[in-house]
């Protein structure tokens, strides 16, 4: 009999590291979390150096965290992006997450790879906030991000998502560094 379901699981350190009852006010606090994450999941050996965060755009409550667990769970879609994204998802009960009329941000370690990008689109995100580029990734890790459209800041804009990139982008850079440097194919 074909699987009928997914079970696709986060670490239970995440609740030690993601504050549900704190108000994320700025950027880069929200930003900051995404890039703590990214450290801890490198750190605990759960897997690439990638952490993202969905938040209420209008009070700063954390919606969902991810990270990125490709290898261990076994699921090429499984980055940080999509954890955080189908949590909120589950969390809220609705595919579009500002199909209610709120407003969600997306804050991530890195800029979205091709497949976190459409998700972000089609998820209902209306902001998204970057710390490290495609880039420095692609510099300090062994990670393909695959093509994005080549204005696709522009492209994330008319669809009314606005975005902010290079939020502590040293402090994520040194997160994929750190990582590049283990040879951890994770």
């Amino acid at each position: 009999m074909l699987p009928l379901q997914i079970h696709l699981t986060l670490p239970p350190w995440i609740g030690d590291v993601a504050d549900e009852g704190r108000r994320y006010a700025s950027h880069e606090e929200r930003v900051g979390l995404a890039v703590e994450l990214s450290r801890q999941n490198v750190d605990r050996g759960g897997g690439g150096p990638f952490g993202a965060a969905v938040f209420d755009g209008h009070s700063g409550r954390l919606v969902a965290a991810g990270v990125n667990r490709v290898v261990s769970q076994g699921c090429s879609v499984a980055h940080a992006e999509m954890m955080a994204i189908m949590i909120a998802q589950q969390r809220l009960g609705r595919y579009r997450l500002n199909e209610d009329g709120g407003r969600y941000v997306l804050a991530t370690s890195s800029q979205p790879c091709c497949q976190c990008y459409g998700a972000s689109i089609w998820a209902g995100i209306d902001e998204l906030l970057i710390g490290a580029r495609s880039q420095d990734v692609e510099e300090l890790t062994d990670f393909d991000e695959g093509p994005l459209p080549v204005d696709w800041v522009g492209e994330l804009v008319r669809r009314d998502i606005a975005v902010h990139r290079d939020i502590l982008r040293e402090q994520a850079r040194i997160v994929l560094a750190d990582y590049g440097t283990t040879g951890t194919p994770y």
